[in-house]
């Protein structure tokens, strides 16, 4: 892959970095993965306020992070693309990675 350029990389920042900017985001985001559900249900889950979802999962659907599919009357929330959780399970282990090297530095 050839590198980025500012545009493609302030794009990056605008729709995706911004988008998981929030941890309730990314708790969503693998709630998700695990099983598409209902703003409700999804709500009642992850122990959060149903307005609150609904608001974190508008600007998951704004940045094309998260899909929708009518079912009667409901609403089906989707993860658009499973390799986000791939990328955020990364993310995590760099993390740990450096929580653990700082560690081993200070002792």
């Amino acid at each position: 892959m050839e590198s980025p350029t500012l545009d493609e990389l302030t794009l990056l920042h605008a729709n995706v970095c911004q988008a998981l900017g929030d941890p309730k985001r990314i708790l969503i985001l693998y709630a998700l993965h695990e099983q598409p559900r209902h703003v409700s249900l999804l709500a009642d889950d992850l122990d959060m306020p149903q307005p609150t979802v609904s608001r974190h999962l508008a600007i998951l659907r704004q940045r094309a992070l998260v899909t929708t599919q009518r079912e009667g009357t409901a609403v089906i929330y989707h993860l658009a693309d499973s390799r986000i959780i791939n990328i955020l399970n990364n993310m995590r282990q760099v993390l740990r990675d450096a929580i653990a090297h700082q560690t081993t530095l200070l002792s």
